[in-house]
């Protein structure tokens, strides 16, 4: 397919705005751990939809197929991360960046 250079930039402004989005999420948002996992979620997002723009902009499937991978890997992630803010919580009784050096052994 033939894109031209207007329809590849409109492409890619949501990925790049919600891998921003994530990105402030991160840098504003630092008290909050909760909040960081769905920051770094966002970013994860949007970096899948530029493989997926790119893998359909090309009309290759490889790009789909590691954004596939990308999300199985984020959903352990955030699964492995709300585990352990559940353990910490019934630890401490409080999630807050100021506390998280309580979790060295």
């Amino acid at each position: 397919m033939a894109y031209d250079i207007i329809g590849i930039i409109n492409f890619y402004t949501l990925p790049f705005l919600l891998f921003l989005l994530g990105a402030w999420g991160i840098i504003v948002l630092r008290r909050n751990i909760i909040m960081l996992l769905i920051s770094i979620e966002l970013m994860l997002l949007g970096v899948n939809l530029a493989l997926i723009f790119t893998s359909i902009f090309l009309d290759d499937l490889s790009g789909q197929i590691f954004s596939l991978f990308i999300l199985i890997v984020a959903g352990g992630e955030s699964a492995i991360g709300l585990a352990i803010l559940v353990s910490f919580y019934r630890l401490q009784g409080i999630i807050s960046m100021n506390y998280i050096s309580f979790l060295k052994g």
